[in-house]
This record gives structure tokens, C-alpha cells and sequence, in this order.
């Protein structure tokens, strides 16, 4: 059985808002596989972020980003329960953040349920025809290939990419523990970036460094 380390209990209660014991049984109980624990504390009723989750959130926020004098900008729209959680200070830094993430990251959907077969299939396809040219086995081609998919599913999805300002944590752990603390159901729902010059032949610059810099990040 795996260990589960103080580590891991923290960061199931910061997601979760379940008590330290309870975190703890349930990476014990799940082989301290933090999702599967998730799973466990909601079926307990003990995780107050994922009971939260089901309720109506229809207030909140549309925020902006404008970098570089203008040469990309992001509005995204995050709701809440509440017009006053909509003004707490977390909720707003939190809103600002999520702005400065999809600027820097460029991710596509917001989670990974968006993501159409078609768009997979088209993905995957590529990578199958690049995978076979290492004249490796079938078997270990397709492996190859679905370990590609599935990293490439976190790069695009907003809410599973790592967060520019702390890498140790993703967008969706952020959102759980805002969930948790306020206690109000908190949802990312949609978003546009433009980037200048977009879809033209140009030379690009490194924007996630660029971005994450002018923010602060080391």
C-alpha cells in the first residue's frame, strides 16, 4: 500500500474542506490516490467543496486581461452563488488569476468534458502516425500514444493545467479550496482569448514566460 504523507492529507482537505482524520482514512482507504479519496469523502458526505458543487451559481463576474499594450487580451466569466461573494477578495483575486492563466496558457476548453470525440480522434491520429515511424510494436505504439493524449488533454483544459503561480497545484485544486472556504459553489464557465496577429504567419514569442513575469512569477 502507498504511503499517505502529511503532504497529501493537506492538500485533500484544501480541496475537499473535510476534516484532517477523515482525509487521512480516505487516502488510506482509496491507496492514496487523491482522486479516488475525492470520491470516497464525497460518497461519505464529508467533502463540503464537492457537496457545494451542485448548486446554482449565477452570479460572479466577467473579467478582463489586457497584456503587452494590448496584444492579448482574455474575458472570462466565473460564477458564484452570490452578488456579495462576488465581491469577497478571494473571489475577485481568484477571478484575476484564472484571467492571467488562460493568457499565459493558452488552454482551449475549461475542462475536459468539452473536448469533442472528433477533436480527440484528430488529435490522436496525428500522434499515431508520428509513433509508428519509431518502428516500435503496436502494443507499445498505442501506450505511447494514449500517454500523449492524455498529457495533451491537460495542456488544453483549463482547469487541469498547472497554475502559472504555483506550479505544485492546478487551476481546478485553486477553485476547490476557494470552494471551500467561502463556501459558495464556484464555476469557471466560459472564456475567450485573442492574441494579435493570431492564425497569421509571424514569429512568436514565449507568452507564458512573458505573461508570468510581468505578473511577478519567478
Amino acid at each position: 500500500m502507498a504511503d499517505v504523507t502529511p503532504a497529501m492529507i493537506k492538500d485533500l482537505r484544501e480541496r475537499t474542506g473535510a476534516g484532517m482524520s477523515d482525509c487521512k482514512k480516505a487516502l488510506v482507504e482509496s491507496d492514496a490516490d487523491t482522486e479516488k479519496a475525492i470520491d470516497y469523502l464525497r460518497k461519505k458526505g464529508l467533502a463540503k467543496a464537492a457537496k457545494k458543487a451542485g448548486r446554482e451559481a449565477t452570479e460572479g463576474a466577467v473579467v478582463s486581461y489586457i497584456h503587452g499594450g494590448g496584444r492579448i487580451g482574455v474575458l472570462v466569466e466565473i460564477n458564484c452563488e452570490t452578488d456579495f461573494v462576488a465581491r469577497n477578495e478571494d473571489f475577485v483575486s481568484f477571478t484575476k488569476d484564472v484571467a492571467l492563466q488562460i493568457a499565459a496558457m493558452a488552454p482551449q476548453f475549461v475542462h475536459k468534458d468539452e473536448v469533442t470525440h472528433d477533436v480527440i480522434a484528430r488529435e490522436r491520429d496525428v500522434l499515431l502516425a508520428k509513433a509508428k515511424e519509431s518502428g516500435k510494436p503496436e502494443p507499445v505504439v498505442t501506450k505511447m500514444v494514449e500517454g500523449q493524449i492524455s498529457k495533451w488533454m491537460k495542456e488544453i483544459c483549463l482547469l487541469d493545467q498547472t497554475f502559472v503561480k504555483n506550479p505544485d497545484k492546478t487551476i481546478e485544486q485553486i477553485q476547490q479550496e476557494l470552494i471551500a472556504k467561502i463556501g459558495e459553489n464556484i464555476k469557471i464557465r466560459r472564456f475567450v482569448r485573442f492574441e494579435l496577429g493570431e492564425g497569421l504567419d509571424k514569429k512568436k514569442g514565449d507568452f507564458a514566460a512573458e505573461v508570468a513575469a510581468a505578473a511577478g512569477v519567478a
